[in-house]
């Protein structure tokens, strides 16, 4: 059972009554409101000004609980009592149109044993009870998709998709975070305002080139679930998809770019678990999955991945040398492995570009600086090119 459409679910219900009611902008009351430690779990208690419609669930990588709600002005959530030493802090800001998220970070794995919200005439309390869990069951629940209509933003005026080898390169680019998530950050700056910034500007460099054709999963500082940002790029049709980060460290010094492409194990894990999705429209272009079952769903995605390996590495390849070539600073392990979710797409090549480290000055004070990042942009528009166009050589061989 996903606990997140039974939770919605049984608060709607009450609403109902009040569902007119709920354009008007609820709003925390910290005073009444707390976060504590109780029978060996934690227990909280958020008190709104209003009822609203509400989900809960965990994610993972950190471990964190997130409470979804409608239209809930946040303001004064730093005087909420806290005595938990089993959640690390608590932060909450817009999530999409319409809705906001409070995200309580947690120091383990826990999941959500009971959620109720107690409804009166002029509050609504939002009571949960989170005990703690293994760290297999917490994976399984947070590995959980968004539900259906929720993990797609509206988008206005995406292309139609371009057959491979034929027409501009589609290129989709995903500056990371955004919104309530802001990545690293240090002296003032974060990596989504970063990588945003950046995205930005190579967009502008590969339109200018008239070889490629460019959508951003995210055109402003917004949060984007990790699935949107795959599903973006499936309905724009993109020929290649690069995510854009800048990390950070806690021990020791790293500097320099880094290129990361799908571990053999994350591939094999990440096919049995887009197969288990119930939206199959969302999993491997021109194929229709809606009715496979999971076992021919999960061949059909790795018989795509064997296509799409080589074609991957190629790209890695491409965009190693000409960073080097354009005399940037790259990682002493300049390409690696790694499971992130927005590499998890069966058919179409993926990397992600740590461009720096944002817990290294040197790295910071380059990508704060615009020359080091149009050289930056026109090394990953030359790598670009040269795989698209290896790629589409490729291609016409095999057809």
């Amino acid at each position: 059972m996903r606990l997140w459409v039974l939770v919605l679910g049984l608060v709607l219900m009450p609403a109902l009554a009040v569902a007119q009611e709920l354009s008007a902008l609820a709003r925390l009351v910290p005073e009444q409101s707390r976060v504590a430690d109780k029978s060996g779990g934690i227990d909280v208690e958020l008190v709104l000004s209003q009822p609203v419609p509400w989900r809960v669930r965990v994610l993972d990588q950190p471990p964190r609980l997130v409470l979804d709600v409608r239209e809930v002005d946040w303001s004064g959530l730093g005087s909420v009592e806290q005595d938990s030493d089993a959640v690390a802090g608590l932060r909450a800001g817009v999530v999409r149109q319409g809705w906001s998220r409070l995200v309580l970070e947690l120091t383990g794995p826990y999941l959500v044993a009971r959620a109720d919200m107690v409804t009166g005439e002029a509050a609504a309390k939002v009571r949960l009870h989170l005990a703690p869990a293994g760290a297999e069951a917490f994976a399984a629940a947070a590995a959980q998709p968004e539900p259906e209509g929720w993990a797609l933003p509206e988008i206005a005026d995406l292309p139609k998709p371009v057959p491979r080898g034929t027409g501009p390169v589609v290129v989709v680019l995903d500056p990371g975070h955004g919104g309530i998530d802001p990545g690293a950050e240090r002296d003032g700056y974060s990596e989504a305002g970063l990588m945003l910034t950046f995205a930005r500007e190579l967009k502008d460099l590969l339109l200018r080139d008239g070889g490629f054709l460019v959508i951003l999963t995210r055109e402003e500082d917004e949060f984007v679930p990790l699935e949107s940002r795959i599903s973006i790029a499936r309905a724009a049709g993109a020929h290649v998809f690069v995510s854009l980060h800048a990390d950070a460290i806690a021990e020791g010094e790293a500097v320099g770019a880094t290129i990361y492409t799908l571990s053999e194990d994350a591939s094999d894990a990440a096919s049995q678990a887009l197969a288990e999705r119930h939206d199959r429209a969302d999993l491997l272009s021109g194929v229709d999955l809606t009715a496979q079952d999971d076992l021919v769903a999960t061949i059909l995605m790795d018989m795509a991945r064997t296509e799409t390996g080589p074609r991957i590495e190629r790209l890695a390849l491409a965009l190693e040398s000409a960073i080097k070539a354009e005399g940037l600073r790259m990682h002493r392990h300049p390409r690696q492995t790694a499971g992130f979710s927005v590499l998890k797409s069966p058919d179409i090549p993926s990397v992600l570009v740590e461009l720096g480290f944002m817990s290294s000055a040197r790295d910071l004070a380059r990508l704060i600086d615009p020359e080091w990042r149009a050289k930056m942009a026109l090394a990953l528009r030359d790598g670009l090119k040269a795989w698209a166009a290896e790629d589409a050589a490729l291609s016409a061989l095999q057809r």
